[in-house]
């Protein structure tokens, strides 16, 4: 397992992350088991959110991390708040960040979480709430490293004016399928494609630029909850490129299109959400491919851009 030293953060961290939002699916036994796997193949970081399966996701991990016989010290947990869908809203306020992240602790069992992220901009957040929150929380040893998730540069540089922590992460959707992140700077100032609309405000160099690691999620995702496109028909050509690299190096296309996502330079994680050892060790394998330069243009182009 490919190994990354995240800036300002977690040090050795796997660049596969497990995300376990689906794991509420799974019996206690069987999450153990997952976990037992995740463990083996070299991931030593897990990622939640309060919103998945309304908290039942953390609750079953706790359980089943228990029953793994894992070491908490051996592992990273991170979790994410701030995304209340019974609520219909976002909330990034002092008092909700802080109680989230005490709520993850107990279903969780754990005293304390590695990393934090605010989960998706609250539209009406003030950066001195939660600059309170992370500092309490800080203090008091509740949470080691904080973040975000799919947030903007310029929401990045208004919480930096006022946070003490430095922000580690940001999560953002990112896949051959899924590539807005780059496209725009292939395609910079070209009137003929809508690759070259520019959605984030070159938000992939910000991050570079100031040191925040990309984790990548849906990385095997086609459109944004429309299934896998590995061996999917309505990709043909993306698949054909990934069956010939992956014939090369004697893994599956689902490696290759791991592999093609850490390949790029900026040091990235992907979450993997599959709950199927099988899966995940398919994934896993991606991190020990370092693809050339030619074959990542291969698999870009072939996921349907040109080269202008």
């Amino acid at each position: 397992m490919k190994l990354l030293n995240i800036a300002n953060g977690p040090r050795n961290a796997s660049a596969v992350v497990l995300g376990c939002m689906r794991m509420p699916r799974l019996s206690v036994d069987a999450a153990a088991e997952m976990l037992r796997t995740a463990v083996d193949e070299g991931v030593n970081f897990f990622d939640h959110a309060t919103c998945y399966g309304n908290g039942e996701a953390e609750t079953r991990f706790g359980d089943a991390f228990k029953l793994a016989g894992l070491r908490r010290e051996d592992v990273y947990i991170q979790s994410k708040c701030g995304l209340h869908f019974d609520r219909q809203e976002f909330d990034w306020s002092r008092d909700d960040i802080i109680t989230s992240a005490e709520e993850s602790l107990v279903r969780l069992k754990t005293e304390y979480l590695d990393v934090l992220l605010l989960h998706r901009p609250d539209l009406l957040y003030e950066p001195e709430q939660v600059a309170e929150a992370f500092e309490t929380l800080h203090v008091q040893g509740k949470v080691r490293y904080f973040g975000v998730s799919n947030v903007s540069p310029g929401q990045l540089e208004l919480l930096g004016k006022y946070v003490k922590q430095p922000l580690v992460i940001n999560q953002l959707q990112f896949s051959l399928d899924q590539a807005q992140l780059i496209d725009t700077g292939l395609y910079v100032n070209n009137l003929t494609t809508e690759h070259s609309v520019d959605r984030d405000n070159g938000l992939i160099d910000y991050c570079r630029l100031k040191d925040i690691t990309i984790q990548a999620w849906s990385p095997l995702q086609a459109g944004m909850f429309q299934g896998c496109f590995v061996d999917d028909p309505g990709y043909p050509e993306l698949n054909k490129a990934l069956g010939e690299v992956a014939e090369k190096y004697f893994v599956s296309k689902t490696a290759i299109a791991i592999a093609w996502i850490l390949r790029h330079p900026a040091r990235m994680q992907a979450i993997a959400g599959t709950m199927n050892p099988s899966h995940l060790k398919d994934i896993c394998a991606g991190s020990d491919i370092v693809l050339t330069h030619q074959e990542w243009y291969k698999l870009y182009l072939a996921s349907g851009r040109k080269l202008p």
